[in-house]
């Protein structure tokens, strides 16, 4: 294994989900030559990569798929923020949630909608009001301890809220 190769490879042990715009910039390598290495690190077994619409996230192999769900929620600023608060207060309304948060109520419902369908939150039914509860409890609070600075506390840019709030 190379010194590139191990490099690209310690990037995505200590940033699961990574993209590769990213790895680009951690790494300072160019496109093409990134795209090579890391062709040849899943050829070998060495990442994982997941395609998705528009998106391509890399992690280490041992990660499985619940969990990459959980950490492509925990990657981005709103659906971490949902979590969180979720975790913090067993079991929220929508609009507690929002002020939570502090996003409209679109961008809320479109993030807490695909942590539904994603199994990461549940909808239950309290005294007829609808609150929201963490599913996946469990697996959410082992990523968090284990990938904890790295996942949490990485400034991302508000950039993709903006463009999904539309």
């Amino acid at each position: 294994m190379t010194n590139r190769d191990s490099q690209i490879q310690q990037i995505i042990e200590q940033n699961p989900g990574i993209q590769f715009r990213e790895i680009m910039r951690s790494s300072g390598l160019k496109n093409g030559v990134l795209s090579h290495y890391l062709e040849k690190l899943e050829k070998n077994g060495v990442v994982k990569v997941i395609r998705g619409p528009r998106q391509v996230r890399f992690y280490p192999p041992q990660i499985t798929e619940d969990e990459s769900i959980v950490i492509k929620a925990l990657r981005k600023q709103t659906p971490r923020d949902l979590l969180l608060a979720l975790i913090k207060n067993n079991g929220l309304e929508f609009s507690q949630l929002v002020r939570e948060v502090k996003k409209s109520p679109s961008t809320v419902s479109l993030y807490l909608s695909q942590l539904v369908e994603d199994g990461l939150v549940e909808i239950k039914l309290v005294q007829l009001k609808k609150r929201y509860h963490i599913k996946a409890r469990n697996v959410i609070d082992r990523l968090i301890e284990d990938y904890r600075p790295g996942l949490l506390e990485k400034p991302i840019s508000g950039f993709e809220d903006i463009i999904n709030s539309f």
